[in-house]
């Protein structure tokens, strides 16, 4: 599941599944959250291959154990608490590169190598996996970031993770071992399991390996910024640029100005640079240098990550419903100590807001009242991090979403004991 609402488990995601078990798996006390019900530390297994990692939630299974799949750990807060588990199964053991077949622009690798690490690999072929999302310098792994449905800003050309696997091979709560698709682009058969797991956040399973469409390193990228403090101005900009010719990758908001991204050849994002300004409502764009564009996207996202003592929400719906969300976030932090930061993905509709200062309670109240404006509009939100004393004060999910019957049936087929990342989606399920 991609970057969308939970109502389909699409942006989520707080454990990152993925990556092998074993009969002989390291365990280790965890230095972590008592285990449910016994005070005890919940044990913690590092697989380093696949067989290792079946083997490990084999015995979860036997035991009646519950298990949290953590990866590189940048998106353990997404969503409801986990309820402290049993077992803790690290994913940073699988990490190997299997395959790469650069004439068939695929690539095979374990899901707990990182983002950063498969890149290093791909680009002495002139190629990469084109996602940029915030969790990469933190060192979110392939497993985590199809788990939380995570993706940055060029998903608006390339999607996210979930959009650029054929095949993948997953570890089910009962040790089971699952694979669907296939190895090469157009070999693709069985059911599409790697789209359940997208967004599910840990809770259906353990991604273990993974095969992705790879695509050509661009040459050169340019970006353009165009100064935007309301809302209203940045969609405006957003639409004029996408209903151009000029095909930009990524189309963003950081609440002061809007970036838009070209990438090609030097000549083709120079020329596209060069005539963007010439549309009607763009006049006022300016090109960035290198060092002023790395620090831009950087910063972009930094702002949306957020920082201890921070609240974070990401809600889902119609671009055009910017400028009204924008109005209430403003309407809910007047006269309050609470300060706000909106971004936006302009293009699809994917918004951050991050609250900072004042207390617990006021964030708990800002976030619940926003993200029913967010519901009211058809889109629904995710919580991704939480200034202490929140989860107190409001729910950390919103109202359910239509398909709950269908995520309760699925969850109870994948994990009928309830294990995997337990409460997770709760009270949902």
């Amino acid at each position: 599941m991609s970057e969308e609402p939970p109502g389909s488990l699409r942006e989520s995601g707080p454990s990152t599944p993925a990556h092998g078990g074993a009969p002989h798996a390291s365990a280790s006390p965890s230095a972590g959250t008592p285990a449910a019900g016994t005070g005890e530390l919940p044990t913690r297994v590092r697989p380093s291959g696949l067989a290792e990692a079946a083997d490990a939630l084999t015995d979860a299974a036997s035991a009646r154990r519950t298990v949290l799949i953590e990866g590189a750990g940048t998106a353990l807060e997404w969503g409801a608490p986990v309820a402290a588990p049993d077992v803790v199964v690290e994913t940073s053991g699988l990490d190997r590169l299997i395959s790469h077949a650069p004439e068939d622009w695929t690539v095979g690798v374990e899901a707990g190598m990182p983002l950063t690490r498969l890149q290093e690999l791909l680009a002495p072929a002139g190629q990469w996996l084109p996602v940029d999302p915030p969790t990469a310098s933190g060192g979110a792994t392939l497993g985590g970031l199809l788990a939380c449905g995570d993706a940055g800003p060029r998903r608006l050309k390339y999607g996210g993770v979930g959009d650029l696997v054929i095949g993948a091979t997953l570890v089910l709560p009962d040790g089971t071992v699952a694979r669907s698709g296939g190895d090469v682009i157009k070999n693709v058969a069985g059911y599409d399991l790697a789209k359940l797991m997208a967004g599910s956040l840990g809770a259906f399973g353990l991604v273990a390996r993974l095969n992705l469409r790879v695509h050509p390193l661009p040459e050169a990228t340019v970006t353009l910024a165009l100064e935007a403090d309301d809302a209203a101005r940045a969609l405006d900009a957003a639409r004029a640029v996408l209903r151009s010719p000029l095909e930009p990758v990524a189309v963003e908001w950081d609440g002061r100005q809007v970036l838009i991204r070209f990438q090609g050849t030097a000549e083709s994002a120079a020329a596209r640079a060069r005539l963007a300004p010439e549309i009607p409502g763009l006049a006022a764009a300016r090109a960035l240098d290198s060092e002023a564009e790395q620090a831009a996207w950087r910063r972009l996202s930094e702002r949306t990550r957020g920082e201890d003592g921070e609240t974070v929400l990401r809600a889902a719906t119609s671009p055009a419903r910017l400028p009204r969300l924008a109005e209430r976030l403003r309407e809910l932090t007047e006269d309050t100590p609470v300060e706000a930061r909106l971004l936006s993905g302009l293009a699809q509709g994917l918004h951050t807001v991050v609250l900072s200062g004042g207390d617990a309670a006021q964030h708990a109240a800002c976030l619940t009242a926003w993200r029913d404006a967010v519901y009211e509009a058809g889109g629904s939100a995710t919580l991704r991090r939480r200034r202490e004393g929140v989860d107190e004060a409001a729910d950390a999910w919103g109202p359910a979403p239509s398909a709950l019957a269908v995520l309760r049936s699925l969850k109870r087929q994948f994990d009928p004991g309830g294990r995997c990342a337990p409460g997770r989606f709760a009270p949902w399920f």
